[in-house]
């Protein structure tokens, strides 16, 4: 029981950053940095944070037949992910763009249907069409006289591509991710962002108005977030979690992330609220459950699809 414990902690906690980090990622965009030196930021800092851990870990050899696939899943779940979330917050609010990234794991099951041919049940199906709908009405009914309304497609635009990149790259590295530890990963995956994202970003780097002698102690605050709870804390809270609950579990304490991020954003300003956001949220939910879960079966607990 006190792992279990242990376990809704950690995936409480990680989800909790998750959900605050789209806000606080809104917030930077604003003034602070361009999508293109925030993400850069974030890969920088990674290497540099998981190379460093890894020194006080017991060494783990990459096969060289996996690097092909760390280094495509790199450039899809950290630069293109990264930079398609800053690039989307730019132009939508983050109530729209966390309700549309809660449609992940639909985007994963239909992605591993279509390539990896896996099964997938009426209950799915069914938890698909009503995901679906949530997002149909986040977009039909996206509120047109926002600010920032000439781009708001352009926003759920990239939302919806962030979502399919970072669905791609779940599918994509699901077996390399089960055989190694997850600091071995993600210190080969951010350097091979780093590497790839620099030659375009060197001379970003040093037009982000954050970096410069204008910027708020609250600015730095909101970096250091992302920094630290977002790319690191986080990203070791969620193997924490996936050891000691279900995968079911964990996936559906993912639906927390537009719920909190909405909270917020609506809190702060960032958005407003309308009769229906609540009902984008539930359906979004309600499908995501039932695409997450299976059947349950005596003496078994429920696994991820």
């Amino acid at each position: 029981m006190k792992d279990k414990q242990q376990g809704v902690l950690a995936v409480l906690t990680a989800n909790t950053i998750f959900g605050l980090n789209i806000p606080v990622t809104k917030a930077l965009m604003e003034t602070w940095m361009t999508p293109m030196g925030y993400t850069v930021t974030r890969m920088f800092f990674g290497v540099l944070i998981f190379w460093l851990i890894s020194l006080f870990l017991k060494k783990e050899q990459v096969e060289k037949r996996d690097f092909s696939v760390i280094f495509i899943g790199g450039l899809m779940g950290f630069i293109g992910t990264q930079f398609l979330f800053s690039q989307a917050l730019q132009y939508t609010s983050p109530v729209i763009f966390s309700l549309l990234m809660a449609l992940t794991p639909v985007v994963v099951l239909i992605l591993s249907t279509v390539f990896l041919k896996e099964a997938v049940s009426l209950k799915k199906i069914v938890g698909i069409l009503v995901s679906i709908s949530g997002a149909i009405l986040i977009i039909v009914l996206s509120d047109s006289g926002s600010e920032m309304s000439g781009n708001q497609f352009l926003g759920i635009l990239f939302s919806l591509l962030c979502v399919l990149c970072y669905a791609g790259y779940l599918v994509l590295t699901r077996k390399v991710s089960m055989k190694y530890r997850p600091v071995t990963i993600a210190k080969w995956m951010f350097l091979v962002s780093a590497l790839v994202a620099f030659p375009f970003s060197f001379s970003e780097l040093g037009n982000q108005y954050i970096y410069s002698g204008n910027a708020t102690v609250t600015a730095y605050a909101f970096l250091v977030f992302a920094l630290l709870f977002s790319t690191t804390l986080a990203f070791f809270l969620m193997p924490y979690a996936l050891k000691r609950l279900e995968a079911s579990t964990v996936s559906i304490f993912m639906n927390l992330q537009p719920i909190i991020a909405s909270i917020v954003a609506m809190l702060v300003g960032q958005d407003h609220f309308t009769w229906d956001k609540p009902i984008a949220v539930i359906l979004v939910v309600i499908g995501v459950s039932m695409v997450v879960q299976k059947r349950h079966k005596p003496k078994e607990r429920f696994q991820e699809c």
